[in-house]
């Protein structure tokens, strides 16, 4: 497998692609390896056929789960965008594809995303192999030069990479023989405004270990702080960088300077007179929304009391014959 890809071509690939591949790959583990109930008494209940069976399910637990499915996206010039993913139905073992539901699944697509065309596949697993060319050339029909896209779904917290690779295929003359082989490509995340619904409602989820609301709330605001400390750093390290082109230390290039300026662009601004206006908009109407909220509260409250002193009043009244306060 060589190094890097040489096509020359920029990748861009959505957040909701890794979503789809996280989601899809969860949910076949589930259904194929099903939690093994490790009780001591049906161990030692039956000790030749019961420890048979959960040794064939633990067995059958450690055995690497793999998913198939296809990126959707669009190509424009150099550019590759990938923006959305479907399941495929695939045979690892006769290495066959179901063609049926491919065909239903990109008429199913086209319906809804015109633009968009099967750029190429992915699958979950550490590394590419060997036998994940055969559904690379069976793609080969629909687009000529497909992209592999790899989720490694083994948690390592040592890495701060995202878990995900992409590879091309490219021809390449090994012992005399032309054969394809896999070649990494770089590539960049690309976000779009309709695509931060599904990703924060992902990353708002419950944790399974039954973390309250407070915790969650304790680790986005974490995130928060990590992602403007970080920005903040960044623009640092480019002011510095101008100041000293500024005083003459470094030499001036102009090409630098465009991709600053482009970026400073990217940033919003803050110092302006709408900015303080929306801002202001926003204060006061979730001041007002919490006014509301604790006058609702208050008004429930004082229903309460007002029940409970009926009550208590009404009892007292049908002895000595006086009238309810309310």
């Amino acid at each position: 497998m060589a190094s890097s890809s040489t096509s020359g071509l920029t990748f861009k690939l959505h957040p909701l692609v890794i979503v789809n591949i996280s989601d899809h790959y969860t949910r076949v583990k589930s259904q194929i390896n099903p939690p093994v109930p490790s009780t001591a008494n049906t161990v030692s209940s039956n000790t030749n056929g019961a420890g048979d069976g959960v040794s064939t399910a633990v067995s059958a637990a450690t055995r690497p789960t793999r998913v198939y499915g296809c990126v959707i996206g669009v190509q424009r010039g150099r550019t590759v965008e990938i923006f959305n993913s479907f399941e495929l139905l695939y045979d690892p073992i006769t290495h066959s594809l179901h063609r049926a539901f491919l065909e239903k699944k990109q008429e199913l697509y086209k319906k809804v995303f015109p633009h968009f065309y099967v750029l190429g596949w992915y699958s979950t697993g550490s590394d590419a192999e060997e036998s994940d060319m055969h559904i690379h050339k069976a793609l080969m029909d629909i687009n000529e030069n497909p992209v592999y896209v790899l989720l490694n779904p083994i948690i390592n917290p040592a890495q701060k990479d995202l878990p995900v690779t992409i590879y091309e295929s490219e021809l390449h003359v090994i012992d005399g023989i032309p054969q394809l082989i896999f070649v990494h490509s770089s590539y960049t995340i690309e976000t779009v405004e309709a695509e931060r619904i599904s990703v924060d409602h992902v990353a708002h989820l419950k944790p399974s270990d039954g973390g309250s609301a407070a915790t969650q709330l304790a680790a986005h605001l974490t995130g928060l702080h990590s992602a403007i400390k970080m920005l903040n750093s960044r623009i640092r390290v480019l002011h510095h960088y101008l100041v000293a082109m500024q005083k003459g230390e470094i030499p001036c290039e102009n090409s630098l300077l465009r991709q600053v300026s482009s970026l400073l662009r990217r940033l919003p601004a803050i110092e302006s007179e709408k900015f303080q206006d929306d801002f202001l908009m926003e204060y006061n109407d979730t001041l007002l929304i919490t006014y509301l909220a604790m006058f609702t509260n208050c008004s429930s409250t004082m229903n309460e009391v007002v029940d409970k002193f009926n009550t208590a009043y009404d009892r007292h009244s049908r002895r000595g014959g006086r009238t309810a306060f309310i």
